[in-house]
């Protein structure tokens, strides 16, 4: 699967991370539905690194189509928030 971090890049990710990635999700989902500003920054962060330790960066030349994108570091609440899904995310 590749993975796009808007603002960075892309990385490839095994299809088996998404459980753990998924917990990180929901995570955040709770945390944008009750405002929490200063949790949602910590799970966004972790997040986002949890996937950048995962995933194997692709080159900045390749062009491949991404089938998760997620928002920058530095996305707000709100930002976020357009962002989701039912199911967060991350599907699943």
């Amino acid at each position: 699967m590749v993975v796009r971090i808007m603002g960075e890049g892309q990385v490839r990710l095994a299809d088996s991370h998404l459980t753990e990635l998924n917990k990180l999700d929901d995570e955040l989902l709770a945390e944008t539905e009750s405002g929490d500003e200063a949790a949602f920054r910590r799970t966004l962060t972790a997040l986002l690194d949890k996937v950048r330790e995962l995933g194997t960066p692709l080159p900045d030349d390749a062009l491949e189509p991404s089938d998760l994108i997620l928002p920058s570091p530095d996305a707000t609440l709100e930002q976020v928030r357009a962002l989701l899904r039912d199911d967060g995310l991350i599907p699943g």
